[in-house]
């Protein structure tokens, strides 16, 4: 696409939003305003004026710096300071600036007073009245503001990772029997494994005069037809789903599938890569002047910019095409390196089904071992465990296990980490399992501060295993608790506890970014299907994909390792500190479960 003065201008009014936003830089945005409006009402393009070598400088309102910066745009589609900004200013109150009657300092004023930083919680705002009490503010304005978010809201619906997944695996295999049809490619958010997908795109390689178009806008899924040619069209699923879907040759299917993938950040790195390297990068393939040296696939182009093939989960430009340079690329965990699943629900609190059936399903799933973690009992909760009835389940999975062959079973819980980081359950009981799964699902308004200080008393607990979901988020649902991730994860060390990786599809909790973190310090991840029923062991697909965007490798993950090793990794999670007082148990214990005193 070529670059036109509308680019740059759209450029340079982002900057001074987001200068404006952050405050204290009223000059420097005036600065880049009125260059924005001088490009606007320019009648010649500066992209010719760059091509023949003329001085941007000599515009009026110019100089070096935003003349350096123009060029910059026009190379990359973007500029280091834009690229810095948008780091640094949360993207919802990035995307608070796109409606209409919204500037830079009414959306400072959304997200400073009402702590405002998504459409969403801006819907929620508007609704509870509390918009209309910050100055500046009307009931009136407050009415448009809620009726631009609703209609936002709608028009960028994004839909949760796994109700795509399969969505794209059918279309993929309905175009894959069009005759003709040599391969085809579910490209962008669902290829990098995102938690949430705006559109589908689809590539297909096939010759003219397959049909393969006229299949696809017949395919009964199909409620709309937005747009239809002989190498893209558009269509609306059922669902609300828009899938593109574009005819690619195959000497340009590599490049056409790194361009559609994205993301946008990796791709913009790729393309100055190409341009250092005096070569041009575009969906159609690397050329060098009229010369294409590589494009019929992603391995070629990356190799030709002097780069390790990149996972598509990897691609969000962060750090790893330097890693890429350098052979320094994490070799990802995969679904087949999964051993066992150490969290996973039963009759006995909100699961489906019984201990025999659901371990019979984990050993189908092809899994070693499976840990029984139903949720502790809490008030106004309909089922769970109490004390008596998790010790009866003790003795339930002792006496099952003698019977089954081709999986061991753990016994566990996932217990409520109370306001005070306490756990709902007494450590007479917590004694006699091999983990403990710690959880948040109440008290999620406290501060910052205590919430983290929550889950690192909840970690100096002496039967505490794992910090179940920790972020305690919904995806589109529920936002996460307040907290210091970072610092929760280096307590995490410091307690040898280990940190979930929750595979819910509403959870994937901890996020990419977290993963990360655990990873740099060395903090091992259990990827949990959170399983209440049979086909729940699916969710692990997701969780790998999510461990994957983390940079996470076989070695990082728990659940990787042979049970010898995972039970005693946990055994040094339980009964870290000996107790102040022998504590006797009111329970009944079968001889096979009594009590363990700790080593």
């Amino acid at each position: 696409m070529a670059f036109s003065n509308a680019d740059a201008a759209a450029g340079f009014d982002e900057i001074a939003d987001l200068l404006e936003v952050r405050g204290g830089h009223a000059f420097r945005a005036r600065t880049y305003r009125n260059a924005a409006r001088v490009l606007g009402g320019l009648g010649r393009e500066v992209g010719d004026m760059l091509a023949t070598g003329e001085p941007l400088e000599a515009l009026p309102g110019i100089g070096a710096d935003l003349a350096g910066k123009i060029a910059e745009i026009a190379a990359t589609g973007t500029c280091e300071l834009l690229a810095q900004l948008r780091r640094e200013i949360d993207p919802g109150v990035r995307e608070l600036l796109r409606l209409p009657a919204v500037g830079p300092r009414r959306a400072q004023l959304l997200y400073r007073e009402l702590g405002v930083k998504s459409l969403e919680q801006l819907r929620m705002a508007a609704e509870d009245g509390r918009v209309r009490k910050l100055r500046g503010f009307s009931i009136a304005l407050e009415r448009r503001l809620l009726q631009a978010v609703k209609a936002s809201l709608k028009r960028d619906r994004r839909h949760p990772l796994a109700t795509v997944l399969p969505v794209a695996q059918a279309l993929a295999d309905e175009l894959g029997r069009v005759p003709g049809v040599r391969r085809v490619l579910a490209a962008g958010s669902v290829r990098r494994m995102r938690e949430t997908v705006g559109d589908l795109d689809l590539l297909v390689e096939a010759p003219p005069g397959t049909g393969v178009m006229e299949h696809f806008a017949l395919s009964p899924q199909v409620t709309e037809v937005l747009a239809r040619g002989s190498t893209r069209s558009s269509v609306l699923l059922a669902g609300g789903l828009q899938v593109d879907l574009r005819v690619v040759r195959p000497a340009s299917f590599g490049s056409a599938s790194l361009y559609f993938t994205g993301s946008k950040a990796h791709n913009i790195a790729l393309r100055r890569l190409a341009l250092d390297a005096g070569l041009k990068l575009n969906e159609y393939g690397l050329d060098r002047g009229k010369r294409r040296i590589a494009g019929a696939t992603e391995e070629s182009v990356y190799a030709a910019l002097g780069l390790a093939y990149i996972e598509p989960e990897l691609r969000e430009d962060r750090g790893e095409i330097e890693a890429a340079r350098s052979g320094r690329l994490p070799s990802l965990v995969r679904l087949a390196d999964l051993r066992g699943d150490l969290h996973v629900r039963t009759r006995g609190s909100d699961g489906t089904q019984t201990l025999r059936e659901m371990a019979l399903a984990a050993r189908r799933h092809g899994l070693a071992y499976v840990a029984i973690a139903d949720r502790s009992k809490r008030p106004g909760m309909a089922s769970g465990l109490d004390a008596e009835r998790l010790a009866r389940q003790i003795d339930e999975i002792d006496a099952l296990g003698e019977t089954l062959d081709g999986v061991t079973l753990l016994k566990g819980v996932e217990v409520d980490i109370l306001e005070d980081g306490s756990l709902d359950m007494p450590d007479a009981i917590l004694r006699r399992l091999d983990l403990v799964v710690g959880s948040v699902h109440q008290g999620f308004a406290l501060s910052r501060a205590k919430q983290t200080a929550r889950l690192q008393r909840a970690m100096d607990h002496p039967y505490f295993s794992i910090l179940g979901h920790a972020t305690g988020r919904l995806i589109g649902k529920r936002d996460p608790i307040d907290l210091d991730i970072e610092a929760v994860i280096h307590h995490a060390k410091a307690r040898g506890s280990f940190i979930e990786l929750d595979a819910q599809p509403l959870r994937l909790d901890i996020d990419d970014r977290a993963c990360r973190i655990a990873k740099q310090e060395g903090v091992l991840v259990s990827i949990a299907s959170d399983a209440h029923g049979p086909h729940d062991f699916d969710f692990l697909r997701l969780g790998i994909g999510q461990a994957r965007r983390g940079w996470l490798e076989p070695a990082d993950i728990l659940n990787t390792r042979p049970i010898e090793e995972v039970r005693a990794l946990l055994a040094r999670t339980m009964g870290r500190f000996a107790p102040s007082s022998k504590e006797k148990t009111p329970w009944t214990a079968s001889s096979s479960s009594a009590i363990r005193t700790p080593a």
